[in-house]
């Protein structure tokens, strides 16, 4: 039975916008990673780990893993908790 993650991506520290990150991703986890003998590299014979499928909610995703028989797990994202201030804060103290 495939194993996935279904998540929305965060933003990274050098991004300050948040308009790419609407979306829901599903992404399959591989259990048996293995090194490649000759290069080194970390591979697997399982194709799956490579398909990442984008939703635009989660109930969406959630119904096409259901619908598909895979087993997920459902990764809630973090609340941004935003603190307005004010330049003048700086000098006031």
């Amino acid at each position: 039975m495939k194993k996935a993650k279904i998540y929305k991506p965060s933003k990274t520290a050098m991004q300050s916008g948040i308009k790419k990150f609407d979306k829901w991703i599903i992404e399959f986890i591989t259990d048996d990673p293995v090194t490649n003998p000759l290069m080194g590299w970390e591979s697997s014979t399982d194709t799956y780990s490579e398909v990442k499928l984008e939703f635009k909610t989660k109930v969406l995703a959630v119904d096409y893993a259901k619908k598909n028989n895979i087993s997920f797990e459902v990764i809630e994202p973090k609340n941004r908790k935003i603190t307005k201030k004010s330049y003048a804060d700086n000098f006031t103290k």
